[in-house]
């Protein structure tokens, strides 16, 4: 057994204390693959986990992050072989499972799912659970029968990691693609860069809003909720349907039955920490196939291991913008 280095997080008199440290691999959980990790991503979860905002870490000391690319090591489960390469998303590591921001990870095989052939480690974690989570919502608005020719798709949080793989999947399809972001000026060039279509400023649907108001759009992908998720169903066209899948902007839906029992309009909420494998796989191979290389790469930002931790407060502030891969080895 040896030693390989690690962000842990511990608790601390009045909070926690987070710090890069050597781990040694005796302190890894139960599993039946163990994984060399190679890249990981910073996610808006990972984030509150990294600063204690929210109580996402449920085991303490905790490695946190919640995805990871990278290679088996060891594997006594069947469907996995030293050398294969694997990417992980959620199933409660960086949370109740030791997660991915450390050089190894011992996981159930049953979590892991084959790295698609067309992607190289760097990208899958440019997607991440972010982008995987807006794939998620995409397949539940075609999974309604809901199609470009149905009318525009709204993005909320556009300019973040789950919008912004989100305004490119849809662009790509062929939407007209609706970006709205708390920065409109500063980021209106990158979001039509990504293919969006309009940009509107996030005040158009942060405020308290009527039950329902002018139709606009037919879908939409939420991941901001709060009043910003109640005005965009109260827009949302007759027969549209909205895929939530997010919570920057609060818990709460003040919202009425209204878009839903006079518009016939439909709230997927989209899951993605447990999602069974069959799902899992056809978002990566969707993911693999329909994701433009020259944007996911423009939305992408890389920093190593050792400053992942300065990260968390940016990203909750909303400095962020895209995705940001953290290099492991």
């Amino acid at each position: 057994m040896g030693t390989f280095k690690a962000v842990v997080i511990e608790k601390a008199e009045g909070g926690q204390r987070v710090a890069l440290r050597d781990v040694d691999e005796s302190e890894l959980m139960d599993g039946d693959v163990t994984v060399r990790v190679t890249h990981s991503t910073l996610n808006y979860k990972d984030g509150l986990a990294l600063t204690g905002k929210a109580p996402v870490v449920r085991r303490w000391p905790m490695i946190p992050g919640i995805d990871f690319a990278g290679v088996v090591e060891t594997s006594s489960h069947p469907d996995w072989k030293p050398g294969d390469a694997v990417v992980l998303n959620g199933w409660g590591t960086g949370e109740t499972h030791l997660g991915a921001y450390a050089e190894k990870s011992r996981v159930k095989g049953d979590w892991l799912v084959a790295l698609p052939a067309a992607l190289t480690p760097e990208q899958a974690m440019a997607i991440g659970t972010a982008g995987y989570t807006a794939m998620l919502a995409l397949l539940a608005l075609e999974r309604h029968g809901l199609t470009p020719e149905s009318g525009p798709a709204l993005v909320t949080g556009a300019a973040g990691g789950v919008g912004s793989v989100a305004v490119s999947l849809l662009a790509k399809a062929g939407w007209h693609v609706v970006a709205s972001t708390g920065r409109a000026g500063e980021e209106a060039e990158y979001l039509r860069g990504l293919g969006a279509a309009e940009i509107i400023d996030r005040a158009e649907l942060s405020a308290p809003g009527k039950p329902l108001a002018k139709e606009r759009w037919a879908a939409a992908i939420d991941a901001v909720g709060s009043t910003t998720l109640a005005n965009a169903l109260a827009m949302t066209r007759y027969g549209g349907a909205v895929a939530a899948c997010g919570l920057a902007g609060g818990m709460d839906l003040p919202t009425s039955v209204a878009p839903f029992i006079l518009r016939g309009v439909a709230l997927y909420g989209i899951e993605s920490v447990m999602a069974p494998l069959p799902l899992r796989r056809e978002a990566w191979a969707r993911l693999a196939r329909d994701l433009d290389p020259a944007a996911l790469s423009a939305m992408t930002t890389t920093v190593p291991l050792a400053e992942v931790i300065e990260r968390g407060p940016e990203i909750l502030a909303g400095r962020t913008r895209g995705r940001t891969v953290v290099t492991i080895a």
